[in-house]
């Protein structure tokens, strides 16, 4: 079922919220006792269900005022009634967010992030927590304290990360849409290896407050769904300038898109845009070794969709590219060691107190409190910080990310589009890369370029592997990147591809 279609039933009296949250807290609480657990939702919240009855009651309400009524509940709040998962790094009020981590255990959310107030008051409701890489640092949701989310296609498989737990509760149907978080591709990633939509939004389009911090500039949240349409109406009400992040801006086509998702439509990229259209191909990206052949082949099949629709495919050289993993690394590793000192077991979390004085508070609760992967990163960070190096590393850094904007902005000048793979792999089996963070790194390749460049980005499922020795094909995706605040394009554009490949998301396929 996609939002439009459980706007429709709401609407109608054919359905309930409150079955779609018993829907989804039966599913959590079967998959709890199953020989391999999925694990992507942590918890289904305990007021879900009061918060679904109310909406029930609201929507029953209007219905007998009359039609008029009805339709101006739903305008007012076009989203009553449809519960969405929520990654453990966002803030709901009153409920735990710990990160994945153990220094968080235990802590709650004094306050609603932003993103949750709008979708709150927009009539949506908190369905759960959902699994992350431990601060969301990893590709696979691996690194949780949590232990590992599988993939609900094949749960010998990681779902992808950081944001593998917002994913894979969409792609196994238990809920509508979802919240993730992104630095360098934790929400494309996912939903390349769920097969499922997934945007990454403009820097700034979505704020950051009550958002715990990984990489502050380069941190977006980002939306999964069914179809682009699922992700357009969370956007549309979600946007915004927001008081309390001074980095948030507004979303001009906003109101259109919800104008249009709120009407059960998305407008698709017309034939005669497509045949205006210019695509761009870094040829980066078509060099690098370690490509899948098979996704290759996806991609290139991706291609020839945009060849026949009439646009102009070229491949452009931006030997900038090259250096956009290093320079991505360095600055996420200098920011998550500034961002986590403040986790030190005074303020608020977990805290180990051996009685021998601060240091030793500090550094016992540091270290039993973070995992391997963020004690890793915050080490890097702090190397890379030190005045021995912040001027070989982290200033060239921040001036190559300076080149890449100019150079991706201006690339924009000529083209309407940038198309690339999600990632070199589908994905992968679990403990496959655990050991190996290089290999895990490697993961982003594809991806961090539209964080540096603080652009908008969508991954749209656009085939399948061959089939494994369980007979399970695995997803591949492949991401349509805009230009700064181009979301509604990119949309559109995803619109068409939907339009041409009806049920190409995983769980849709008897849409």
């Amino acid at each position: 079922m996609t939002i439009s279609q459980a706007r429709e039933a709401l609407m109608e009296g054919t359905l309930t919220s409150a079955a779609l949250v018993k829907k989804a807290a039966d599913e959590f609480e079967a998959d709890k006792k199953s020989a391999v657990p999925m694990n992507a939702f942590l918890e289904i919240y305990d007021d879900a269900a009061s918060l679904a009855e109310a909406a029930d009651k609201e929507i029953a309400a209007a219905r007998a005022a009359g039609e008029e009524a009805l339709e101006k509940l739903f305008e007012e709040k076009p989203l009553i009634g449809i519960p969405f998962g929520v990654k453990d790094n966002i803030s709901v009020k009153g409920k735990k967010l710990t990160c994945a981590s153990r220094i968080l255990d235990g802590y709650v959310a004094p306050y609603n992030a932003t993103v949750t107030a709008r979708l709150i008051k927009a009539g949506a409701i908190p369905l759960g927590r959902c699994n992350q890489d431990e601060f969301a640092m990893g590709s696979s949701t691996e690194y949780s304290s949590y232990g590992p989310t599988r993939n609900p296609l094949n749960r010998k498989y990681v779902s992808g990360g950081s944001s593998g737990g917002p994913a894979a509760v969409v792609a196994a149907n238990q809920a509508l849409f979802s919240l993730g978080t992104e630095t360098g591709g934790s929400v494309r990633l996912p939903a390349s290896y769920c097969g499922i939509y997934g945007l990454k939004p403009t820097y700034g389009v979505l704020s950051r407050w009550g958002v715990v911090a990984y990489g502050s500039s380069l941190d977006q949240v980002g939306i999964f769904g069914k179809t682009p349409a699922d992700i357009a109406l969370p956007l549309s009400v979600m946007a915004g300038e927001d008081f309390y992040d001074d980095t948030s801006a507004d979303l001009p086509d906003a109101a259109a898109l919800k104008s249009e998702t709120t009407e059960g439509t998305l407008a698709a990229m017309t034939e005669e845009a497509f045949s205006a259209m210019k695509v761009a191909i870094p040829r980066q990206f078509l060099e690098t070794k370690g490509l899948d052949p098979e996704v290759g082949k996806v991609f290139d099949e991706t291609k020839q969709w945009f060849i026949k629709k009439g646009a102009t495919v070229e491949v452009v050289d931006v030997p900038v590219l090259d250096a956009s993993l290093a320079c991505y690394y360095v600055i996420a590793f200098s920011e998550v060691a500034s961002n986590l000192s403040r986790f030190d077991g005074i303020r608020y979390g977990s805290r180990k107190d051996p009685g021998e004085g601060y240091d030793e508070l500090y550094i016992k609760t540091r270290s039993e409190g973070f995992g391997p992967e963020v004690k890793r990163r915050i080490i890097i960070g702090n190397y890379v910080l030190s005045e021995q190096f912040s001027g070989t590393c982290y200033k060239k850094a921040m001036s190559v990310r300076a080149r890449m904007q100019r150079e991706i902005q201006k690339l924009y000048e000529t083209y309407d589009l940038i198309i690339c793979p999600v990632c070199p792999t589908a994905a992968f089996k679990l403990g496959q890369k655990y050991d190996d963070p290089m290999a895990m790194y490697l993961s982003d390749m594809f991806t961090i370029f539209v964080n540096l460049a603080r652009i908008c980005s969508i991954s749209v499922p656009a085939g399948f592997k061959s089939p494994d020795e369980d007979g399970v094909k695995m997803p591949i995706g492949v991401q349509f990147a805009g230009p700064m605040f181009g979301e509604a394009k990119i949309l559109s554009v995803a619109q068409a591809w939907e339009n041409d490949h009806p049920g190409i998301a995983v769980g849709m396929e008897e849409k």
